[in-house]
């Protein structure tokens, strides 16, 4: 995986989540070419550059991506066009790298913590940003969220996927 290597990204916990306009254009753009009038989905790569705690994203792209609709346990997420995406992404803006990835919302789903397992091949410190493409509120239309292991009593290991405080003013646009 070259994508990994050409990477270096500080494993400071992420305090702070700056998603940049062009960024949300972009997803809405690729949702409404897509899946717009359907109950999929959009995923995709958020590109960026991690400092002292702060993940600015700058830049995404769309990933093809299925899941079943009567199974949610099955999907399929194109990692050769990932690769190939971030390959020339990365001959354009050398500064920037894989810092999460995005899907269209309104909320998590079950799956949501397999696929930013594996996104952790990519980035220590994965973020996921959800967009509501079809907002009920006014309001930036986005949520941050990551990862969080926790240890129990009986020593098992336990992963699950956290918003950001918004007491942090974790998530906000540029």
């Amino acid at each position: 995986m070259d994508v990994i290597k050409t990477q270096q990204i500080s494993l400071r916990p992420i305090e702070k989540v700056i998603v940049h306009p062009l960024v949300l254009l972009s997803i809405v753009d690729n949702y409404n070419r897509v899946a717009k009038d359907t109950r999929k989905r959009v995923i995709g790569v958020l590109l960026g550059t991690s400092f002292k705690g702060t993940v600015d994203v700058t830049n995404s792209y769309a990933v093809p991506f299925e899941e079943d609709e009567k199974d949610p346990s099955i999907w399929f997420l194109d990692h050769n066009y990932h690769e190939s995406m971030f390959s020339m992404f990365k001959r354009i803006n050398a500064k920037e790298h894989v810092v999460g990835w995005y899907s269209t919302g309104p909320k998590l789903r079950e799956i949501d913590l397999d696929i930013h397992r594996l996104f952790h091949n990519y980035v220590p410190n994965p973020v996921l940003v959800i967009i509501d493409v079809q907002p009920k509120e006014l309001g930036i239309p986005t949520k941050a969220y990551y990862d969080v292991e926790e240890v129990k009593e009986d020593i098992t290991l336990v992963v699950k996927i956290t918003p950001f405080s918004p007491a942090n003013s974790s998530e906000t646009l540029a």
